[in-house]
C-alpha cells in the first residue's frame, strides 16, 4: 500500500533500510536540486558537523546514512538519501531529509516530490510519497520530511518547511558550523551516477490512502 501523504501527516516504517528519493521535472530555467540529510540528537541539533550528509560529505562516518546521488529517469531527475534505520546510532532521534536548489527559489522547481522505498526490495511501489509545495515560493531550501524514532521503531513525517537563506541557513539553524569561505549553495554540478534506483511510481495513479496524524 502506498500512502499519499499530506503536510504534517506521518506513517510508520516497517522496513530496516529506507531510500528517500527526491524527484522533480527538469526544464529550461529549472534549477538543480540537491538532497541532504541532518542527523539530530536528543536536543534536536546535530552532535557534530559530521552529522551533515550532503554533496561535499556524501556519507556519514557511521556508514548508516549516505547520498546515492543523481539519476535521470523518464519521470524526471532524482537525488537520493539512503538510511539503514536498523543501524542508526541510538543517540540519533531524527533524520531530516532536505532539498536545496543552488540558491535559486523553489517557485522555479516543478513537481517536487519525495518518495520512500524499501531499499532492500528490488521492485515494488513506494511506501509513501509527498508532493512538496513551497509556502511562499521564495524558499531556497526545504525540509521535505523527517525520519524519527517512535518507541522501538521509526516513522516518517511529511513537513515541507522552507528556508529563504538556503542550505547554509538551514544547516546552521540545526548546529552546523559553516565556514564563511564555503559556498554551500553554489557548488559544482554533481555528475550522474550509475547506481540503480528502485522503480518509480507505476503509470497508473495510486489511489490516495489515509496517512496517520501527528504523533502523540
Amino acid at each position: 500500500m502506498t500512502h499519499a501523504m499530506l503536510k504534517g501527516s506521518n506513517v510508520p516504517l516497517e522496513v530496516t533500510t529506507v531510500r528517500a528519493v527526491l524527484r522533480w521535472t527538469p526544464g529550461q530555467g529549472v534549477p538543480d536540486v540537491d538532497a541532504s540529510a541532518l542527523l539530530l540528537g536528543p536536543d534536536g541539533r546535530v552532535r557534530s558537523d559530521e552529522d551533515f550528509v550532503f554533496y561535499n560529505q556524501p556519507r556519514h562516518p557511521s556508514g548508516k546514512v549516505w547520498r546515492l546521488g543523481k539519476k535521470r529517469l523518464a519521470e524526471g531527475l532524482t537525488d537520493t538519501i539512503q538510511t539503514d534505520l536498523a543501524g542508526v546510532e541510538s543517540s540519533v532521534g531524527q533524520i531530516l531529509v532536505v532539498a536545496s536548489a543552488d540558491g535559486v527559489t523553489f517557485d522555479r522547481v516543478r513537481d517536487l516530490r519525495i518518495l520512500l522505498y524499501d531499499a532492500t526490495a528490488t521492485e515494488g511501489d513506494p511506501l509513501a510519497y509527498f508532493d512538496i509545495k513551497p509556502e511562499t515560493g521564495q524558499e531556497t531550501a526545504l525540509i521535505c520530511g523527517e525520519l524519527y524514532r517512535r518507541g522501538e521503531g521509526w516513522k516518517f513525517r511529511a513537513l515541507g518547511e522552507g528556508y529563504s537563506d538556503g542550505l547554509k541557513g538551514l544547516a546552521t539553524d540545526f548546529g552546523i558550523s559553516v565556514d564563511e569561505s564555503e559556498t554551500m549553495d553554489d557548488h559544482a554540478q554533481t555528475p550522474e551516477v550509475s547506481q540503480p534506483l528502485p522503480p518509480e511510481e507505476p503509470t497508473t495513479t495510486v489511489p490516495p490512502q489515509p496517512a496517520y496524524g501527528y504523533p502523540q
